[in-house]
């Protein structure tokens, strides 16, 4: 994305040198659509989307660079230099994909692998807090993700050596706390992807990894009370930015005012302090301030102010998918299922666009495949709110998507990878992608997902900004 159509500075970024390889990928984009279909037609498995999701571990595997300490890959396979340690495009989220392989399958092999990265993000993490940067503290762009992989690493290999990390990461994390404002935050951002609401929500998440942290509690509300500072009044509400100097506002989960209440109603929850619970149903009361109704009655929320009033995302970052889910949080941190009635809205503020056979004003939806901006946090959401409905439709709609992914899918040897445009506005920049937000992992994610939905299967990999839907 340019930087007036950006998630947010701080990843995109860091994402900057590996987009560049783009135009070497878009020959091999050019393949017709009823060739690519070809993935999906006379597929023979017994369980397509596990097999699927193997070849797309296949393609991953081939980029693998193994060494003493571990393993790792890059986000982009074509570039060396890609190799990232963030869990938005880098080997963080490889680790997830291999960790739900192994939950499907119980073959060891794929644990193996998750550990290699693992021992690899162990070995890599940084050596003081002074080092983090501005971005470096983040769920989604630094210590606090690789201290949530790891941490998944050790439930699911038993491994108490995973442990150091996951204990080394949140030393880090509590010396890059620093005093600010009315309270306490790691960086200026507020936001889920890089910002204190992700790394409060990684911290809340870890549970009785925090042994070395004991006045947690007391902190945790510290950021709460910054957040609760930065807010801005508007319609009734309230709304937040990503930062005090990012001069656009993004509504939805990744960047701004759902995202924040989510974080703030999850610290309710754990605290017990009433402003902060409060705080979240102001801002619920600006989006509601806000929303645009669809044709049969559903609901979605602007990409940004000011200028994207009329431009409507529909994934996880900037869409319905993301925005779900603080109403589902905050019928469970009240009790009170009221919130879920918008939940249905927002879904069919997604079917009504059109998707994903086609969107009509084509903007919000574009060649993106990804689990943060496409079809894969899409389909995400549908699974997460059939596990809570039990409804037959929600599934059937999101393996609707999850084929359409599939018919998207370019074959590449054995295996299968997915060459897409990350950002909207640079639609000739095209990549494929090895990481979970927006290459093969998250597809393969995905993919496992719907194929233990369909296996009544829970999924193992569910990242700490994502509520309890079963």
């Amino acid at each position: 994305m340019s930087s007036d159509d950006r998630h947010g500075s701080a990843h995109e970024l860091s994402r900057r040198t590996l987009l560049e390889r783009g135009a070497a990928a878009a020959a091999l984009f050019a393949i017709p659509a009823s060739l690519r279909g070809d993935v999906v037609r006379g597929w023979t498995a017994a369980r397509p989307y596990l097999d699927a999701a193997q070849r797309a571990e296949r393609w991953i595997a081939r980029a693998a660079v193994k060494g003493a300490v571990g393993t790792t890959w890059p986000a982009d396979p074509a570039d060396a230099k890609s190799i990232q340690s963030n869990l938005y495009s880098g080997s963080p989220g490889i680790v997830l994909f291999y960790l739900e392989l192994h939950h499907a399958t119980g073959d060891a092999a794929y644990l193996a692998q998750a550990r290699a990265g693992a021992d690899y993000l162990m070995a890599t993490l940084p050596s003081s807090a002074a080092s983090l940067g501005d971005e470096g503290a983040g769920l989604y762009t630094g210590v606090a993700g690789i201290a949530y992989v790891l941490e998944l690493t050790r439930r699911a290999s038993g491994d108490a050596r995973y442990a150091e990390g996951v204990a080394r990461a949140a030393s880090l994390l509590k010396s890059a706390l620093t005093p600010m404002g009315a309270g306490a935050g790691w960086n200026n951002s507020t936001d889920i992807i890089s910002g204190s609401g992700g790394i409060l929500l990684t911290l809340l998440w870890l549970g009785q990894a925090r042994g070395e942290w004991p006045d947690w509690r007391r902190d945790a509300a510290k950021v709460g009370a910054r957040l609760l500072e930065v807010a801005q009044p508007e319609r009734g509400g309230l709304k937040w930015s990503i930062s005090t100097d990012m001069p656009r506002r993004y509504p939805n989960f990744s960047h701004g005012t759902a995202g924040v209440s989510y974080v703030l109603a999850t610290l309710y929850k754990e605290t017990g302090e009433r402003r902060f619970l409060d705080a979240a149903l102001s801002g619920e009361q600006y989006l509601q301030a806000i929303a645009t109704r669809t044709a049969q009655n559903g609901m979605k929320i602007l990409h940004s102010e000011p200028g994207g009033e009329q431009l409507f995302y529909l994934s996880w970052c900037h869409g319905p998918a993301g925005t779900a889910r603080l109403y589902r949080r905050l019928a469970d941190v009240t009790g009170d299922t009221k919130w879920l009635d918008t939940i249905p809205r927002l879904a069919q503020g997604i079917i009504d666009s059109g998707v994903p056979d086609q969107h009509p004003d084509g903007a919000g939806y574009w060649n993106n495949i990804s689990q943060c901006c496409g079809n894969c946090g899409i389909s995400e959401f549908f699974l997460d709110w059939h596990a809570a409905t039990g409804e037959p439709r929600h599934l059937t709609f999101a393996q609707r998507v999850v084929d359409n992914t599939l018919q998207r899918a370019t074959p590449d040897g054995n295996g299968l990878k997915w060459i897409q445009a990350e950002h909207r506005v640079r639609p000739e920049l095209l990549v494929a992608q090895t990481g979970l937000m927006q290459g093969a992992a998250g597809v393969g994610l995905a993919l496992l997902h719907l194929d233990g939905a369909l296996e009544k299967r829970a999924p193992r990999v569910q990242l700490p900004d994502t509520p309890r839907w079963r």
